[in-house]
């Protein structure tokens, strides 16, 4: 091909490319930065922030150290599956911050009574143990807690920003 019909074409493209109507820039709608429902996924060891169909952010965690099957008594190591509210907070736990669970609900208590068993308790989403922060994203290479969710510290500070009490959190196995 001629260096004169390789010009004309660039020029030709130039004119094309100049007729073209310009897109004005449009930025993405912001992320809303309060999240209306939580959801874990305890088989990818998952906890996601959602705003109705949007999620918002998706953390890793640590459950409890038996996390196979749902909850059914107290010191099982099993963290809870079923849909829960997120229903009060506590900012001075053993644990960076802590967001209680409502587990035991009244299924899971029937359960337990009729088993002739305590359901248990006390399940929360939490950061690391006091003190222990430095241990960071790797807590979450093993199940080490008694049945909770646990993040970094970091997380938990988006967390606790980001959920409001009475949060509505569906816990799938």
């Amino acid at each position: 091909m001629s260096k004169a019909r390789v010009l004309a074409g660039l020029a030709a493209l130039v004119l094309l490319v100049g007729c073209e109507k310009p897109q004005p820039d449009v930025a993405p709608a912001p992320l809303p930065d309060k999240a209306d429902r939580v959801v874990v996924l305890k088989g990818e060891r998952e906890l996601h922030l959602l705003a109705g169909s949007q999620t918002l952010r998706v953390y890793p965690v640590a459950l409890g150290f038996a996390p196979e099957g749902p909850k059914r008594q107290s010191g099982d190591g099993r963290t809870p599956e079923g849909h829960y509210l997120l229903d009060r907070r506590n900012p001075n736990s053993s644990f960076y911050r802590s967001i209680h669970v409502s587990y035991p609900g009244p299924e899971d208590r029937e359960r337990a009574r009729a088993m002739g068993v305590d359901p248990g308790g006390d399940i929360m989403i939490h950061g690391l143990p006091n003190g222990r922060g430095w241990i960071g994203a790797d807590h979450a290479r093993f199940d080490w807690t008694e049945g909770c969710i646990a993040v970094t510290n970091t997380e938990m500070d988006e967390i606790w920003a980001m959920v409001d009490d009475g949060t509505p959190i569906e816990i799938r196995p």
